[in-house]
């Protein structure tokens, strides 16, 4: 059995934070899930799975009205899993007795790292390595909460100039400060290794590149597409994140999903 069960929407470059921290300390993650439309489809609980293979009668009890990514449509959870997860989310990670429910991504991938700790320590080795690392995470929230606005709204062809200029902000403080961090020569941000910041960067800094397909929506807004300048103006973090790609334990999500986008690009 997994040591950590997570249901979400797939692809997702936020689960993957949870994998590759499995593949690198040890830790076997199950990820359940399927593609957006097909989730809304499904049964939210610790053995999720369709609601054609689900009683009717537990369907009924689980009808919820969908919010943020699924606003209008009627979704499936179960009371335990509203008990595991109070905000009704995915991704969500559970316990292998599925008593134990994990959210948000950062959480998820710590809890990774905890149980791998022995194996590698990707969230350091004292408790002020942990926290400095807790530090990046941190940071990583701010941007990730401006890009989803953007890529939402990039997918839906309608941009206002206040999601694009503050996620310009986010994208450069964040990125400005990750590049300072690599100044003095360092390979990764914290420590000696790879640490939970790296891999929370790759992930975050990969699904961003869902913004190079859409170019043209920027376009017919007179707007400029973020990435191509930040490759210019951000050098190390991005060669940073080149090398974190082209490591087996990464390019086992990233390297297809990177793929896709450039080729939709």
């Amino acid at each position: 059995m997994a040591q950590l069960r997570i249901l979400s929407y797939l692809p997702n470059p936020r689960v993957w934070k949870s994998t590759i921290a499995g593949r690198l300390c040890g830790v076997d993650v199950e990820v359940r899930g399927a593609t957006p439309g097909e989730l809304a489809e499904w049964l939210w609980d610790f053995d999720a799975k369709p609601i054609a293979e689900v009683d009717s009668a537990v369907v009924k009890a689980a009808e919820r009205a969908g919010r943020i990514g699924f606003k209008g449509q009627t979704l499936y959870k179960t009371d335990a899993f509203l008990v595991a997860n109070p905000f009704g989310t995915v991704p969500v990670a559970f316990s292998p007795d599925g008593n134990v429910g994990i959210f948000e991504s950062n959480s998820i991938m710590r809890a990774v790292a905890r149980l791998g700790g022995e194996t590698f320590p990707l969230y350091g080795t004292n408790p002020y390595e942990a926290s400095r690392i807790d530090s990046f995470l941190d940071v990583s929230l701010v941007f990730a909460t401006a890009s989803q606005q953007y890529l939402f709204a990039l997918r839906d062809k309608v941009i206002g100039r206040d999601v694009y200029e503050r996620t310009r902000d986010s994208f450069t403080t964040y990125l400005g400060g990750l590049e300072a961090a690599l100044a003095s020569g360092r390979e990764t941000f914290s420590g000696d290794g790879i640490t939970l910041a790296d891999i929370c960067f790759a992930c975050e800094l990969a699904l961003f590149h869902n913004e190079g397909p859409r170019a043209e929506v920027l376009a017919s807004n007179q707007m400029t597409a973020l990435l191509p300048e930040g490759r210019k103006t951000f050098p190390r973090a991005f060669a940073h994140f080149d090398r974190l790609v082209s490591r087996p334990e990464f390019a086992a999500d990233l390297g297809p999903y990177l793929a896709k986008l450039t080729k939709r690009g």
